[in-house]
Protein backbone atom coordinates (compact mmCIF):
# COMPACT_ATOMS: atom_id res chain seq x y z
CA UNK A 1 0.00 0.00 0.00
CA UNK A 2 1.13 3.53 -0.75
CA UNK A 3 0.79 4.51 2.91
CA UNK A 4 3.55 2.07 3.83
CA UNK A 5 6.17 3.58 1.54
CA UNK A 6 9.34 5.09 2.99
CA UNK A 7 12.20 7.18 1.66
CA UNK A 8 15.91 6.41 1.76
CA UNK A 9 18.66 8.81 0.76
CA UNK A 10 22.21 7.84 -0.19
CA UNK A 11 25.20 9.74 -1.55
CA UNK A 12 27.60 7.52 -3.43
CA UNK A 13 29.56 9.82 -5.68
CA UNK A 14 28.22 10.62 -9.15
CA UNK A 15 24.47 10.10 -9.01
CA UNK A 16 24.43 8.79 -12.58
CA UNK A 17 25.89 5.56 -11.23
CA UNK A 18 23.66 5.31 -8.17
CA UNK A 19 20.28 4.98 -9.87
CA UNK A 20 20.67 1.72 -11.81
CA UNK A 21 21.58 -0.48 -8.78
CA UNK A 22 18.25 0.36 -7.13
CA UNK A 23 15.96 1.05 -10.06
CA UNK A 24 13.22 -1.36 -11.16
CA UNK A 25 13.81 -3.77 -8.29
CA UNK A 26 10.98 -5.36 -6.29
CA UNK A 27 9.46 -2.87 -3.88
CA UNK A 28 11.32 0.13 -5.35
CA UNK A 29 8.75 2.67 -6.53
CA UNK A 30 11.00 5.56 -7.57
CA UNK A 31 14.66 6.61 -7.64
CA UNK A 32 15.40 10.32 -8.04
CA UNK A 33 18.77 12.02 -8.55
CA UNK A 34 19.38 15.21 -6.61
CA UNK A 35 21.36 17.26 -4.13
CA UNK A 36 21.27 17.31 -0.34
CA UNK A 37 23.23 18.00 2.82
CA UNK A 38 24.20 21.59 2.05
CA UNK A 39 23.06 25.15 2.66
CA UNK A 40 22.14 26.51 -0.78
CA UNK A 41 18.47 26.41 -1.72
CA UNK A 42 17.53 24.97 -5.10
CA UNK A 43 21.12 24.50 -6.27
CA UNK A 44 22.06 23.81 -9.86
CA UNK A 45 24.37 21.06 -11.04
CA UNK A 46 27.08 23.60 -11.81
CA UNK A 47 26.79 25.17 -8.35
CA UNK A 48 27.03 21.81 -6.59
CA UNK A 49 30.04 20.80 -8.69
CA UNK A 50 31.78 24.04 -7.67
CA UNK A 51 31.94 22.63 -4.11
CA UNK A 52 30.57 25.86 -2.62
CA UNK A 53 27.06 24.72 -1.64
CA UNK A 54 27.83 22.00 0.91
CA UNK A 55 25.63 19.65 -1.07
CA UNK A 56 26.51 16.18 -2.32
CA UNK A 57 25.09 14.37 -5.31
CA UNK A 58 22.61 11.82 -3.98
CA UNK A 59 19.70 9.58 -4.84
CA UNK A 60 16.40 9.46 -2.98
CA UNK A 61 14.57 6.15 -3.12
CA UNK A 62 10.88 5.59 -2.44
CA UNK A 63 10.46 1.98 -1.37
CA UNK A 64 8.15 -0.52 0.29
CA UNK A 65 10.02 -1.93 3.33
CA UNK A 66 7.75 -4.98 3.38
CA UNK A 67 9.15 -6.00 0.00
CA UNK A 68 12.60 -4.44 -0.08
CA UNK A 69 13.75 -3.86 3.52
CA UNK A 70 15.98 -0.92 4.41
CA UNK A 71 18.73 -3.37 5.40
CA UNK A 72 18.78 -4.64 1.79
CA UNK A 73 19.02 -1.06 0.53
CA UNK A 74 22.04 -0.52 2.77
CA UNK A 75 23.66 -3.69 1.49
CA UNK A 76 23.15 -2.52 -2.09
CA UNK A 77 24.49 0.94 -1.27
CA UNK A 78 27.75 -0.29 0.27
CA UNK A 79 28.39 -2.49 -2.75
CA UNK A 80 28.42 0.52 -5.11
CA UNK A 81 31.09 2.61 -3.38
CA UNK A 82 34.56 2.81 -1.87
CA UNK A 83 33.58 3.60 1.74
CA UNK A 84 37.19 4.39 2.70
CA UNK A 85 37.49 7.40 0.36
CA UNK A 86 36.79 10.72 2.08
CA UNK A 87 37.71 12.89 -0.90
CA UNK A 88 35.16 11.74 -3.45
CA UNK A 89 34.57 8.56 -5.41
CA UNK A 90 36.96 7.09 -7.94
CA UNK A 91 37.87 9.69 -10.59
CA UNK A 92 35.30 12.17 -9.23
CA UNK A 93 36.94 14.32 -6.59
CA UNK A 94 35.63 17.01 -4.24
CA UNK A 95 33.02 17.33 -1.50
CA UNK A 96 30.07 17.04 -3.88
CA UNK A 97 31.15 13.46 -4.63
CA UNK A 98 31.59 12.37 -1.03
CA UNK A 99 29.57 9.44 0.30
CA UNK A 100 26.94 9.55 3.04
CA UNK A 101 23.88 7.78 4.40
CA UNK A 102 21.06 10.19 5.26
CA UNK A 103 18.60 8.57 7.65
CA UNK A 104 14.92 9.55 7.81
CA UNK A 105 14.00 8.00 11.16
CA UNK A 106 15.55 6.33 14.19
CA UNK A 107 15.13 2.84 12.77
CA UNK A 108 17.06 3.78 9.64
CA UNK A 109 19.78 5.33 11.78
CA UNK A 110 20.09 2.18 13.89
CA UNK A 111 20.23 -0.09 10.85
CA UNK A 112 22.75 2.15 9.10
CA UNK A 113 25.03 2.24 12.11
CA UNK A 114 24.82 -1.53 12.47
CA UNK A 115 25.59 -2.10 8.79
CA UNK A 116 28.61 0.20 9.01
CA UNK A 117 29.87 -1.54 12.15
CA UNK A 118 29.38 -4.94 10.49
CA UNK A 119 31.34 -3.80 7.45
CA UNK A 120 34.19 -2.57 9.63
CA UNK A 121 34.20 -5.81 11.64
CA UNK A 122 34.23 -7.88 8.47
CA UNK A 123 37.65 -6.47 7.61
CA UNK A 124 37.13 -6.24 3.85
CA UNK A 125 39.03 -2.94 3.77
CA UNK A 126 42.38 -2.15 5.38
CA UNK A 127 41.54 1.55 5.74
CA UNK A 128 38.75 2.81 8.04
CA UNK A 129 35.18 3.26 6.80
CA UNK A 130 34.65 7.02 6.52
CA UNK A 131 31.11 7.22 5.09
CA UNK A 132 29.13 9.34 7.59
CA UNK A 133 25.60 8.60 8.80
CA UNK A 134 23.65 11.86 8.95
CA UNK A 135 20.08 13.08 9.50
CA UNK A 136 18.25 13.70 6.24
CA UNK A 137 18.02 17.29 5.09
CA UNK A 138 16.04 18.92 2.29
CA UNK A 139 16.48 16.99 -0.93
CA UNK A 140 16.55 19.05 -4.13
CA UNK A 141 15.69 17.20 -7.33
CA UNK A 142 18.35 17.50 -10.02
CA UNK A 143 17.72 18.73 -13.52
CA UNK A 144 15.72 16.45 -15.81
CA UNK A 145 18.73 15.59 -17.98
CA UNK A 146 20.33 13.92 -14.95
CA UNK A 147 17.33 11.71 -14.16
CA UNK A 148 17.59 8.05 -15.25
CA UNK A 149 20.85 8.85 -17.01
CA UNK A 150 21.74 5.18 -17.34
CA UNK A 151 18.67 4.75 -19.57
CA UNK A 152 18.79 8.03 -21.49
CA UNK A 153 22.51 7.92 -22.28
CA UNK A 154 23.23 4.23 -21.88
CA UNK A 155 26.34 4.12 -24.09
CA UNK A 156 28.00 7.10 -22.43
CA UNK A 157 26.94 5.82 -19.01
CA UNK A 158 28.68 2.47 -19.57
CA UNK A 159 31.83 4.21 -20.75
CA UNK A 160 31.74 6.58 -17.81
CA UNK A 161 31.19 3.87 -15.20
CA UNK A 162 34.04 1.82 -16.64
CA UNK A 163 36.38 4.78 -17.17
CA UNK A 164 35.82 6.26 -13.72
CA UNK A 165 37.15 3.13 -12.05
CA UNK A 166 33.88 2.32 -10.28
CA UNK A 167 33.06 -0.78 -12.32
CA UNK A 168 36.45 -2.40 -11.76
CA UNK A 169 36.40 -1.52 -8.06
CA UNK A 170 33.01 -3.18 -7.59
CA UNK A 171 34.17 -6.29 -9.42
CA UNK A 172 37.40 -6.50 -7.40
CA UNK A 173 36.04 -5.69 -3.96
CA UNK A 174 32.41 -6.76 -3.96
CA UNK A 175 32.05 -9.67 -6.37
CA UNK A 176 32.67 -13.03 -4.64
CA UNK A 177 35.29 -15.34 -6.08
CA UNK A 178 34.56 -19.04 -6.59
CA UNK A 179 37.43 -21.51 -6.91
CA UNK A 180 36.94 -24.03 -9.73
CA UNK A 181 38.52 -26.88 -7.77
CA UNK A 182 36.22 -26.25 -4.81
CA UNK A 183 33.21 -26.11 -7.13
CA UNK A 184 34.14 -29.49 -8.63
CA UNK A 185 33.89 -30.95 -5.14
CA UNK A 186 30.69 -29.10 -4.24
CA UNK A 187 28.73 -29.71 -7.45
CA UNK A 188 27.80 -32.94 -9.13
CA UNK A 189 29.03 -33.46 -12.73
CA UNK A 190 25.95 -32.07 -14.50
CA UNK A 191 25.75 -29.05 -12.18
CA UNK A 192 29.39 -28.24 -12.83
CA UNK A 193 29.05 -28.81 -16.58
CA UNK A 194 26.04 -26.51 -16.84
CA UNK A 195 27.17 -23.67 -14.59
CA UNK A 196 30.91 -23.62 -15.31
CA UNK A 197 31.14 -25.01 -18.85
CA UNK A 198 27.99 -23.49 -20.36
CA UNK A 199 26.39 -26.89 -20.71
CA UNK A 200 22.76 -27.83 -21.27
CA UNK A 201 20.93 -30.69 -19.62
CA UNK A 202 18.49 -32.95 -21.45
CA UNK A 203 14.89 -31.74 -21.85
CA UNK A 204 12.24 -33.63 -19.87
CA UNK A 205 15.07 -35.39 -17.99
CA UNK A 206 15.91 -32.80 -15.37
CA UNK A 207 14.78 -32.13 -11.83
CA UNK A 208 12.48 -29.13 -12.11
CA UNK A 209 10.92 -29.12 -15.58
CA UNK A 210 7.56 -30.29 -14.18
CA UNK A 211 8.06 -29.23 -10.56
CA UNK A 212 4.99 -27.49 -9.12
CA UNK A 213 5.73 -26.91 -5.41
CA UNK A 214 5.63 -23.32 -4.13
CA UNK A 215 8.99 -21.74 -3.37
CA UNK A 216 11.98 -20.08 -4.96
CA UNK A 217 14.83 -21.23 -7.17
CA UNK A 218 18.32 -19.98 -6.26
CA UNK A 219 21.71 -20.19 -7.95
CA UNK A 220 23.25 -23.56 -7.03
CA UNK A 221 26.66 -21.87 -6.59
CA UNK A 222 26.00 -18.56 -4.83
CA UNK A 223 22.47 -18.86 -3.49
CA UNK A 224 21.31 -15.74 -5.34
CA UNK A 225 17.48 -15.80 -5.56
CA UNK A 226 16.56 -16.21 -9.21
CA UNK A 227 12.97 -17.26 -9.84
CA UNK A 228 9.69 -17.84 -8.04
CA UNK A 229 7.29 -20.72 -8.52
CA UNK A 230 4.60 -18.04 -8.95
CA UNK A 231 6.16 -17.11 -12.30
CA UNK A 232 6.83 -20.68 -13.48
CA UNK A 233 4.77 -22.18 -16.31
CA UNK A 234 4.78 -25.16 -18.64
CA UNK A 235 6.28 -23.96 -21.91
CA UNK A 236 6.31 -27.47 -23.36
CA UNK A 237 10.07 -27.32 -23.95
CA UNK A 238 11.16 -29.74 -21.24
CA UNK A 239 13.08 -27.24 -19.14
CA UNK A 240 11.84 -25.10 -16.23
CA UNK A 241 10.48 -21.89 -17.70
CA UNK A 242 9.58 -18.59 -16.04
CA UNK A 243 7.97 -15.36 -17.22
CA UNK A 244 10.27 -13.14 -15.14
CA UNK A 245 13.00 -13.27 -12.49
CA UNK A 246 12.48 -12.31 -8.86
CA UNK A 247 14.98 -9.47 -9.21
CA UNK A 248 16.61 -8.62 -12.54
CA UNK A 249 19.71 -7.30 -10.77
CA UNK A 250 20.65 -10.92 -9.98
CA UNK A 251 20.89 -11.75 -13.70
CA UNK A 252 23.26 -10.75 -16.46
CA UNK A 253 22.39 -10.95 -20.16
CA UNK A 254 25.06 -11.81 -22.73
CA UNK A 255 24.93 -12.39 -26.47
CA UNK A 256 25.46 -16.07 -27.28
CA UNK A 257 26.45 -16.94 -30.86
CA UNK A 258 27.36 -20.57 -30.21
CA UNK A 259 25.97 -23.40 -32.37
CA UNK A 260 25.39 -20.98 -35.24
CA UNK A 261 22.58 -19.17 -33.40
CA UNK A 262 22.07 -15.73 -31.88
CA UNK A 263 20.57 -16.07 -28.41
CA UNK A 264 20.53 -14.10 -25.17
CA UNK A 265 22.31 -16.08 -22.49
CA UNK A 266 21.34 -15.63 -18.84
CA UNK A 267 24.08 -15.80 -16.20
CA UNK A 268 23.88 -15.14 -12.47
CA UNK A 269 25.34 -11.82 -11.38
CA UNK A 270 27.43 -12.85 -8.37
CA UNK A 271 28.61 -16.34 -9.31
CA UNK A 272 28.64 -15.83 -13.10
CA UNK A 273 26.93 -19.21 -13.42
CA UNK A 274 25.49 -20.15 -16.80
CA UNK A 275 21.75 -20.54 -16.16
CA UNK A 276 20.08 -20.77 -19.56
CA UNK A 277 18.61 -18.36 -22.14
CA UNK A 278 15.74 -15.92 -22.45
CA UNK A 279 13.41 -15.91 -25.46
CA UNK A 280 10.59 -13.63 -26.62
CA UNK A 281 8.01 -16.37 -27.10
CA UNK A 282 6.58 -16.36 -23.58
CA UNK A 283 2.99 -15.55 -22.54
CA UNK A 284 2.15 -12.12 -23.97
CA UNK A 285 -0.17 -11.25 -21.10
CA UNK A 286 2.78 -11.66 -18.72
CA UNK A 287 5.38 -9.69 -20.65
CA UNK A 288 6.14 -12.05 -23.53
CA UNK A 289 9.40 -13.47 -22.18
CA UNK A 290 10.40 -17.06 -21.51
CA UNK A 291 13.35 -17.61 -19.20
CA UNK A 292 14.36 -21.14 -20.13
CA UNK A 293 16.62 -22.41 -17.34
CA UNK A 294 18.65 -25.50 -16.52
CA UNK A 295 17.47 -27.33 -13.41
CA UNK A 296 21.09 -28.23 -12.67
CA UNK A 297 21.96 -24.54 -12.25
CA UNK A 298 19.40 -24.04 -9.49
CA UNK A 299 18.40 -25.24 -6.05
CA UNK A 300 14.77 -25.16 -4.93
CA UNK A 301 13.78 -23.77 -1.52
CA UNK A 302 10.17 -24.51 -0.44
CA UNK A 303 8.00 -21.64 0.73
CA UNK A 304 7.96 -22.91 4.32
CA UNK A 305 11.79 -23.04 4.43
CA UNK A 306 12.42 -19.44 3.35
CA UNK A 307 13.03 -18.12 6.86
CA UNK A 308 15.29 -21.00 7.86
CA UNK A 309 17.37 -20.49 4.71
CA UNK A 310 17.69 -16.71 5.14
CA UNK A 311 15.21 -15.68 2.45
CA UNK A 312 12.36 -14.56 4.70
CA UNK A 313 12.39 -11.13 3.01
CA UNK A 314 10.96 -12.89 -0.07
CA UNK A 315 7.92 -14.22 1.73
CA UNK A 316 5.90 -11.39 0.18
CA UNK A 317 5.95 -13.39 -3.04
CA UNK A 318 3.50 -15.81 -1.48
CA UNK A 319 1.36 -13.49 0.64
CA UNK A 320 -2.32 -14.38 0.47
CA UNK A 321 -1.51 -17.46 -1.62
CA UNK A 322 -2.11 -20.99 -0.48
Amino acid sequence: MVNNLEKATFAGGCFWCMVEPFDERPGIHKVVSGYTGGHTENPTYEEVCSNTTGHVEAVQITFDPAIFPYAKLLETFWQQIDPTDAGGQFNDRGESYQTAIFYHNQNQKNLAEKSKADLEAFGKFKDPIVTPILPAKTFYTAEEKHQDYYKKQSFHYRLYKKGSGREDFIKTHWKPKFDKATLREKLNPIQYHVTQENGTERPFQNEYWDHEEQGIYVDIVSGEPLFSSEDKYDAGCGWPSFTKPIDRSHLQEKMDTSHGMRRIEIRSDQADSHLGHVFDDGPMDQGGLRYCMNSAAMRFIPKDKLEAEGYEYLSYLFDDKK
